[in-house]
């Protein structure tokens, strides 16, 4: 018993100061779990949140409009100036378009994914995932730029449409206001093919895995009741499979928002507001207007997240 006991006592020191830091972690594992946390909070906290608060104070400085410079002092005469009819087109088109490209990616993403989720197998749901992800992979300005040359006078698309006899069709829809304009690849129109393709996958995967949640024995059910399928799918399938439509438009929607590469390299001359961030905070010079540019989608998103988590949207991601 002598000896068993100055082993014990003996054991502690030779396992030194590790050992007893392993026994402090090992009785309190949340202290573990914070120190491991720890490194990523600091980074949220200072560059991120720290980086957002900076960019909020400065939306409520001002120009100077004598000498050009900042005035250090608070006030709301930026925000007045970010609601003049001019900025008002700017907010107002991009949350147009971003809209209007979750829409359709959701349209278009739904019946991708259902296939996905319900029929494919094997080697054909890896290829599935395989088309999903290989445009990611692709450098984003590549991609655009490709985009660039297929929407061109000269491009595959033109040349398609000659072919198959439809020019007038195209010169028609391009003759329209506001969304045509001399060519696919200088309008709103080629604008919004370019978000649609880039954004597509972010909307399809979310909606394919809330889709394989919903049990098949649900729609069995329905069909055994009298339900026929397109009841199936608006009373069973679409309500339950409706959070992963929301999770892929919080994506498309903030992506398109606070993008301004592809408007700059496929559109036409009217800024959107990545575009007005960029110009106020370089060329222009204005940076509390950039700011107060910055704060209108931060807003808006915090809104649409807000109803996203309502609407069950964060357990589909």
């Amino acid at each position: 018993m002598t000896s068993l006991a100055a082993t014990g006592a003996i054991l502690p020191n030779r396992r030194g100061w590790l050992g007893a830091v392993s026994d402090h972690f090992w009785r309190k594992p949340g202290l573990l779990i914070f120190l491991m946390l720890l490194p990523a909070l600091l980074w949220l906290g200072i560059v991120y949140l720290g980086s957002l608060l900076a960019l909020l104070l400065q939306s409520f400085f001002s120009i100077d409009e004598f000498s050009g410079l900042i005035r250090h002092e608070l006030t709301l005469k930026t925000y007045g100036e970010l609601f003049k009819p001019q900025n008002l087109d700017i907010i107002v088109r991009t949350s147009l378009m971003a809209g209007i490209v979750t829409l359709a990616s959701a349209v278009i993403a739904f019946p991708i994914a259902y296939m996905a989720a319900r029929y494919a197998r094997g080697k054909w749901k890896a290829l599935f995932y395989l088309g999903i992800m290989l445009p990611l992979w692709a450098s984003y300005l590549v991609k655009v730029y490709a985009w660039k040359l297929i929407l061109a006078k000269e491009g595959i698309l033109n040349w398609l449409f000659e072919k198959l006899g439809l020019t007038w069709l195209l010169e028609a829809w391009l003759a329209l206001p506001v969304i045509g304009g001399n060519s696919l690849s200088i309008s709103y129109t080629g604008t919004f093919l370019v978000f649609l393709y880039v954004w597509m996958p972010f909307m399809i995967l979310p909606i394919q895995a809330a889709i394989e949640r919903v049990p098949t024995n649900l729609l069995d059910a329905a069909a055994d009741l009298g339900a026929t399928p397109r009841q199936s799918f608006w009373k069973v399938l679409f309500p339950l499979a409706l959070p992963g439509v929301i999770a892929g438009s919080i994506f498309t929607f903030s992506l398109t928002l606070g993008d301004y590469i592809i408007p700059q390299i496929v559109g036409n001359s009217q800024f959107f507001i990545g575009q007005a961030v960029y110009s106020h905070q370089g060329t222009a010079g204005n940076i509390p207007l950039a700011a107060a540019f910055t704060v209108v989608p931060i807003l808006i998103m915090g809104v649409y997240l807000w109803l996203a988590k309502r609407a069950g949207a964060f357990d589909a991601l």
